[in-house]
């Protein structure tokens, strides 16, 4: 299993440990709610430096990201992030990532810890025109900042203005005195905030910097438990839960992140279904009945015929009720339709709502 630069960090904090896509990563601290509603509330720190980092450089490496991604990066101005999917050739999705754009000819593609040599792969194979590409997961360590007071808190340690970042911009700066920081406005909990890119070497320096900076706002470390809740509160997908080799963007809701503007991995196939419709989809929903929704869960109709599956599910901490998401047959996919979620062979009724279940 492989240690984060902060590993030590948790451990001396009392974590609690848990194996996760190869790494020794913490899944909480002080409790799941408890550190949720400090997310939700103020501000917290998850370190998820197990994500994958690839930089991309040269003429041809737009051209590269426009074959393997399902997003047109060419909208992409310098400093801009996009949220895309590499789609496979079976209509399926190898990941999901972010694309950031640097330069004209250099961009960075961050992408999810358990598919970084899987990505690594499938982008190479499609990298014919000699784009120079560069794995430097191991290098990194990435610090996600998340919650009201985390422009606050990130603000006394550097000269850039963050307010004026935009959600889905990053800059290159000095903060905490560690020079060359990739400051991203983006995150995972819907609760605004950035994430932060260091080198290994400077991590625990940031580490330590961001928690003095946010004593006054009673900021706390938060571990993967509640990151988990929080991005289902916002119906943001899990790869490996709610999106995989098999499910389609189109299927999964991801419409908005495929482009048929330009040509990639098996758009003509991804394209028909859009057209045609698809036979299920990613709904999100809410128990009516007393019961939490767990991943792999069968979802029946009213007759027990069964109609699809859960992928996510848990008791939401700012709702205080039990939400998931899950593919359905399509007929069942429009808000407020009823289903039942069977759990311990016992229908329980639920109903098909909009996402995100937060709502702002």
């Amino acid at each position: 299993m492989k240690n984060t630069a902060l590993t030590q960090k948790h451990i001396a904090l009392g974590a609690k440990m848990v194996p996760f896509a190869g790494y020794n990563m913490p899944v909480s601290y002080t409790g799941l709610n408890e550190e949720h509603q400090i997310v939700r509330t103020g501000v917290g720190v998850f370190d998820v430096s197990h994500m994958g980092e690839f930089r991309l450089k040269g003429p041809k490496a737009l051209d590269l990201i426009q074959q393997v991604t399902s997003n047109d990066a060419s909208k992409l101005s310098d400093g801009k992030v996009q949220y895309s999917c590499l789609p496979n050739e079976k209509g399926g999705i190898v990941d999901d990532l972010l694309v950031y754009r640097f330069k004209e000819d250099e961009y960075y593609l961050v992408v999810n810890a358990s598919n970084i040599q899987k990505d690594w792969d499938w982008i190479s194979k499609y990298n014919t025109q000699g784009v120079e590409m560069k794995n430097v997961s191991d290098d990194m360590s990435l610090l996600a900042v998340q919650g009201p007071k985390a422009l606050s808190t990130l603000q006394k340690l550097t000269d850039t203005d963050l307010s004026k970042m935009e959600y889905y911009t990053f800059t290159v700066g000095k903060m905490a005195g560690i020079e060359n920081v990739i400051i991203s406005n983006t995150g995972y909990t819907g609760a605004g905030g950035f994430e932060i890119y260091v080198m290994n070497t400077d991590a625990e320096k940031m580490w330590d910097a961001i928690f003095e900076a946010g004593k006054e706002f009673n900021i706390k470390p938060i571990g993967l438990g509640a990151r988990d809740t929080l991005r289902l509160e916002m119906g943001f997908c899990l790869y490996g839960n709610d999106i995989d080799d098999t499910t389609s963007p189109i299927e999964a809701g991801l419409g908005w992140i495929t482009k048929f503007t330009k040509n990639f991995t098996n758009r003509e196939a991804i394209e028909e279904q859009k057209q045609k419709g698809v036979a299920k989809k990613l709904v999100g929903f809410e128990m009516i009945d007393r019961g939490i929704p767990r991943h792999d869960y069968p979802i029946a109709d009213s007759k027990g015929n069964i109609i699809g599956k859960v992928t996510s599910g848990t008791q939401s901490p700012t709702l205080n009720k039990a939400i998931g998401m899950g593919y359905v047959k399509t007929e069942f996919a429009a808000p407020d339709s009823e289903v039942f979620v069977i759990i311990r062979e016992k229908p329980i009724k639920a109903k098909v709502t909009k996402l995100p279940f937060l709502k702002k």
